[in-house]
């Protein structure tokens, strides 16, 4: 199993959960140190986005708020909220799964890692998944038709 099936394994569970299925995982050195979903809804926290509660499970495991050597693999690309986050943690690579059309902050509606602003840089990968797509296609779709 790679780690983006991981992250996907997180975003059905959001989906499960009512939640936006968005899901995350963190690896250093080859070793899974965090996985979260969305807990918006369930914990009724605007910051609640599946990256912020990864970012602060993998500091706490480290002991350390630096991430510098940690990959980030998530579902959906990240807001601008989240992708500052990830920089401000000093992730070095971010691996995406599908594009955020709405609210996307690496290259999709803006690029803000981009911007010399951060005194970090972030690589960025897409690694585009149908199955990442799907599951948001779905939830909205669902979600829509159930007002």
């Amino acid at each position: 199993m790679d780690y983006m099936d991981i992250a996907i394994e997180e975003a059905k569970t959001a989906y499960y959960k009512g939640e936006v299925p968005v899901g995350v995982v963190i690896v250093k050195n080859g070793e899974v140190i965090a996985r979260q979903h969305n807990l918006k809804e369930s914990l009724s926290l605007p910051t609640a986005h599946a990256e912020i509660l990864a970012i602060e499970e993998a500091c706490k495991k480290l002991n350390n708020w630096r991430l510098s050597g940690c990959d980030m693999y998530v579902t959906l690309e990240p807001c601008p909220m989240c992708i500052s986050a990830i920089a401000q943690s000093r992730i070095s690579r971010v691996f995406i799964g599908t594009f955020n059309k709405d609210m996307g902050a690496c290259g999709s509606v803006i690029n803000l890692i981009d911007y010399d602003i951060f005194n970090w840089y972030v690589d960025i990968k897409w690694c585009y998944s149908q199955e990442c797509s799907d599951l948001l296609t779905s939830f909205f779709t669902k979600k829509r038709n159930k007002s």
